[in-house]
């Protein structure tokens, strides 16, 4: 009889698996853990490049003075800003170099639209500028080609101006991935079509609120 009942137990093992039969465990062992992570911008590689008729102007670095990047076209002089935004993704908080991207959103503060009406398409390209360092031709998107882009959808707004903005960039992390960047880098630009005299301003401070306002990556993957 203890033979029958010995063979019926293994019989049940079978059934159910490595589900938990006499061990006191009833997780799958091939279920993925997904995992959550959310990294800040550094704000010492954090900039924008403006394009003059004639020439560039470089900013980067955020400090106690300069608390925004900005993207569009300035209303008054008609100069172009493209805005440069680094996440490491290294390091405690960063995103395995295995891992597998379930999804990721670049979240940013709006602080301003210039003039205050009207709507701005926005491009997001992922770029590779290494060393982190912002130079003149990394505004060309032929000479500094995306790696892979989204189409901000819907533009933004006078209606998104004060509030917290969530960007879908999945496609950008999985390429980032996929090619084994050690930085997630972003170049926010204008959309172009026929030009919008609007200017983006994104809160980029280095202040006591950066934790609230400063540009986010949230990643997801397993």
């Amino acid at each position: 009889m203890n033979n029958l009942k010995s063979f019926t137990l293994a019989i049940a093992c079978a059934v159910i698996g490595l589900t938990g039969c006499g061990n006191g465990h009833d997780r799958d062992v091939g279920t993925p853990i997904i995992v959550t992570t959310q990294i800040q911008s550094d704000p010492g590689f954090d900039g924008d490049i403006e394009q003059t008729s004639t020439s560039f102007t470089i900013t980067q670095g955020m400090s106690p003075t300069v608390q925004s990047v900005f993207a569009g076209i300035d209303p008054v002089a008609r100069t172009e800003f493209r805005a440069f935004l680094d996440f490491p993704l290294t390091g405690a908080g960063g995103v395995p170099g295995n891992a597998i991207i379930d999804s990721a959103f670049l979240d940013i503060f709006i602080n301003s639209l210039q003039p205050n009406f009207g709507d701005i398409p926005i491009l997001i390209d992922l770029v590779s500028f290494q060393p982190p360092t912002l130079i003149e031709t990394d505004f060309d998107r032929s000479l500094q080609p995306s790696l892979a882009s989204v189409v901000v959808s819907p533009p933004l707004s006078p209606a998104d101006v004060g509030t917290n903005v969530s960007i879908d960039v999945t496609p950008l992390m999985i390429e980032a991935q996929r090619l084994g960047l050690l930085d997630f880098q972003v170049r926010v630009m204008q959309d172009l079509g026929p030009a919008i005299p609007i200017l983006l301003e994104i809160n980029d401070t280095t202040g006591v609120d950066r934790g609230s306002f400063a540009p986010l990556l949230t990643v997801t993957y397993f």
